[in-house]
C-alpha cells in the first residue's frame, strides 16, 4: 500500500470516527465508527509498512484490543451486579413476568442497605477498572501517533495524542469525551496532511583541484 492511499484511508476513517457520535445518525452510529475505525486500522498499517516501523501499527492494534477488553470487563462487572443485586431482591429468571409488578409495589425505603451498597461497590470497581484500561489505551495510542508524527514530520498526530490521552484521563467528566471526540477531527486533518517525502539529493565531496 502506497503512501497515498493510506493517508486517505486514514483519513476517511478519522472523519468517519468523527461523525459517528453525532445525533442525527444515531441510530447508525455504531456501524460508522465501526467503518472508520477498521479504515484507521488498515492505514495504520499500510503506514508501518512504509516507513518499516511496525510499532506504528502494533501500539494502535494493541490499543484498540485493550479498549474492546476493558469493555467487555465493564459490561461483564456490571451484569455480575445486576443479577446479584435482583437476586437479593428476590427476582430471578424464573420470576422474570412479575418483575413490573414487584418493581412497582416494592418499598425501596425497607430494602437493606447493605444490597444497594454492594450493588454501588461493584458499579464503581467497574468504572475503575475500565478507567484504567482507557488509560491504557490512550498511552499506546499516543505511541502509535507519536511515532507517525517523527515519521512524517505532521505535528498534528502528536497533538492529537496528547489530546487522546488527556481526554483519557479527563473522561471521569464530559470534558474528556468532548477532547476525544475533537480529537477524532484533528486526526482526519493529520492524515490529509501527509505530504509524500521527496528524496534528498546526494552530494559528493568535489575532488580538489589539481594546480
Amino acid at each position: 500500500m502506497n503512501l497515498e492511499t493510506s493517508k486517505n484511508l486514514g483519513g476517511v476513517g478519522a472523519i468517519l470516527m468523527f461523525l459517528g457520535v453525532l445525533p442525527w445518525i444515531a441510530p447508525y452510529s455504531w456501524i460508522i465508527g465501526l467503518v472508520g475505525l477498521i479504515l484507521v486500522l488498515v492505514a495504520m498499517k499500510g503506514f508501518a509498512d512504509y516507513y518499516n516501523e511496525a510499532s506504528i501499527f502494533n501500539n494502535t492494534l494493541y490499543g484498540v484490543i485493550t479498549a474492546i477488553v476493558g469493555g467487555v470487563v465493564f459490561v461483564g462487572v456490571v451484569f455480575i451486579a445486576l443479577v446479584d443485586f435482583l437476586a437479593e431482591l428476590g427476582m430471578t429468571i424464573g420470576n422474570v413476568a412479575d418483575w413490573s409488578a414487584e418493581f412497582s409495589q416494592m418499598d425501596w425505603t425497607s430494602v437493606d442497605f447493605n444490597i444497594i451498597g454492594n450493588f454501588a461497590a461493584y458499579i464503581f470497581l467497574g468504572l475503575v477498572v475500565l478507567f484504567v484500561f482507557v488509560i491504557i489505551t490512550a498511552i499506546l495510542l499516543r505511541k502509535s501517533l507519536g511515532l507517525l508524527s517523527t515519521k512524517t514530520g505532521v505535528g498534528l498526530f502528536g497533538t492529537t495524542g496528547l489530546l487522546i490521552l488527556i481526554g483519557a484521563v479527563l473522561t471521569i467528566i464530559a470534558v474528556g469525551l468532548i477532547l476525544i471526540w475533537i480529537a477524532m477531527l484533528i486526526l482526519a486533518i493529520a492524515f490529509f496532511s501527509i505530504r509524500a517525502q521527496q528524496a534528498q539529493p546526494t552530494t559528493s565531496a568535489e575532488a580538489p583541484t589539481q594546480v
